[in-house]
């Protein structure tokens, strides 16, 4: 699909309340902008507390008095199956939207983002009519049994690097469930995140049941984390959001909360590992989608007998990695999403370098040609870093390499669990016994053996320590 067929038909985009557009009270915008260019894509409603009230009115209704909770779950289930189909109907477009928005790359998009989007739909409509509860026997002459019931209304706030592919996760099995949901999608990346909105509606969703209203965090993230009719929130971005959160929770009527956080996961190799296949999954698990992504694997922890030759190699492809437009199919890395980001990874690369850490590529943003208009950053690589180095400890969200060497496993766990995350790691051997033992002893929501980025609908994701708590996909 031809860009210019996307573009002519922006324009400025409303909230979605009760199945409808609507204006917000204040008649405030928000600009919405292609991170590859610097220009204005559109603008959306700058929705405040009082737009959030009336979308949780709505969902509150919708729950209350609606069709979908008390909908035959099998019908729920079919809906569910009709939105990854309209998913995958418009997949170009809502890759394209999302191209533009976010300044991934356009193939990034349509597998990285809507393919799994489209999945998640498919996996939760299957469990929309498997959810049930279990008979326990109890002493005496009773009938003890357990039911499995919807929350209620449910409020999502998603973060800007993956805004379709997050709010499909927290929609699917809401509706599944026969909950009611309020979305708050990030300002800087809300376009998807209404068009899902309509793709729910025209597969038959009720009114009132999906509703979206854009703004900023502490305007309307605040308002709906305090919002008195709200039972739970699942909520996607950063760590000082979700102490907010919590606080706001406390102070309300203790809606339960689901939190997915940062990262700076381990991505640890062995010299037994197949390197043919380690170094491409090393590159790709902090290169993709320019390093923002919660799961990159930002900490390379490499043996001593092999961290020379591996980096070598790695820097070569860091070297050669195509930057540029997102929108161009050889183009392998597109913008950051903001001269807010890339000021901030700019940051921490001259940390790096002011802490004593050996800069080998990268490390400077990419003005060249037409990437002076955008928010580029050159794939940068540090080596001789040292754990108490702020590139080592604190999440970057962008193209930048900490490498580390260790030289036994048990130097090799210490690294690993030295952060105050939790969130991913990987492990690359071919030592079954050693898999194990390293899976069960960093401190990780997730251990991948011998691959990195492995997600599956059907597999639960989420963190230990300050990468949050709850889990999104699987059941």
């Amino acid at each position: 699909m031809d860009a210019s067929a996307v573009t002519s038909k922006l324009k400025p985009e409303k909230l979605f309340i009760g199945g409808k557009p609507a204006e917000c009270a204040s008649g405030k915008k928000i600009d919405v902008i292609n991170p590859a260019t610097g220009e204005l894509l559109t603008t959306v409603e700058r929705g405040e507390a009082a737009d959030v009230d009336r979308a949780v009115r709505a969902a509150r209704q919708a729950f209350e008095s609606g069709p979908w909770p008390k909908m035959n779950a099998s019908e729920r289930g079919k809906i569910l199956w009709r939105i990854g189909e309209l998913i995958d109907k418009h997949r170009d477009e809502l890759a394209l939207l999302e191209c533009l928005n976010t300044g991934k790359t356009l193939k990034g998009a349509q597998r990285g983002d809507m393919k799994p989007a489209s999945d998640i739909f498919y996996y939760y409509s299957g469990w929309a009519r498997n959810l049930h509860g279990e008979v326990i026997p109890v002493d005496g002459p009773f009938l003890n049994y357990t039911l499995r019931e919807p929350v209620g209304v449910v409020g999502m706030i998603t973060a800007w690097n993956y805004p379709m592919l997050l709010a499909a996760w927290k929609v699917a099995p809401a509706l599944a469930t026969g909950c009611t949901c309020v979305i708050k999608p990030s300002e800087i990346t809300p376009l998807t995140t209404l068009r899902l909105a309509e793709l729910c509606q025209e597969a038959g969703v009720p009114d009132g049941v999906v509703n979206v209203v854009t703004g900023y965090g502490p305007e309307a993230g605040e308002a709906l984390g305090r919002h008195m009719d709200v039972d739970k929130i699942a909520f996607t971005g950063s760590i000082r959001s979700a102490r907010a959160l919590l606080k706001a929770s406390g102070e309300s009527n203790l809606k339960r909360l689901s939190l997915e956080l940062g990262g700076k996961s381990p991505n640890v190799i062995f010299p037994d590992a197949d390197l043919e296949a380690a170094i491409p999954a090393a590159f790709w698990a902090i290169y993709a989608n320019k390093g923002e992504v919660c799961s990159a694997g930002s900490r390379l922890l490499l043996h001593k007998d092999i961290h020379d030759e591996f980096v070598a190699r790695l820097v070569d492809k860091a070297r050669n990695m195509r930057v540029g437009n997102p929108l161009d199919p050889k183009t392998e890395m597109g913008p950051q999403i903001s001269q807010v980001q890339l000021d901030r990874i700019l940051g921490y690369i001259k940390s790096g370098v002011e802490e004593g850490a050996k800069l080998l590529c990268g490390g400077e943003r990419d003005t060249e040609g037409e990437k002076a208009k955008g928010f580029f950053v050159k794939p940068t690589v540090f080596s001789d870093v040292k754990p108490n180095m702020k590139i080592a400890r604190e999440e970057i969200f962008g193209p930048v390499l900490a490498t580390m060497k260790f030289a036994d496993e048990e130097e090799a766990v210490s690294i690993s669990n030295g952060t105050i995350y939790g969130l991913v790691s990987a492990v690359w051997t071919r030592d079954i016994q050693r898999a194990h033992r390293l899976a069960r002893a960093i401190k990780a929501g997730v251990v991948w053996i011998n691959t990195y980025n492995g997600f599956d609908s059907a597999a639960p994701f989420g963190g230990y320590k300050q990468s949050g708590f709850g889990r999104e996909q699987g059941m």
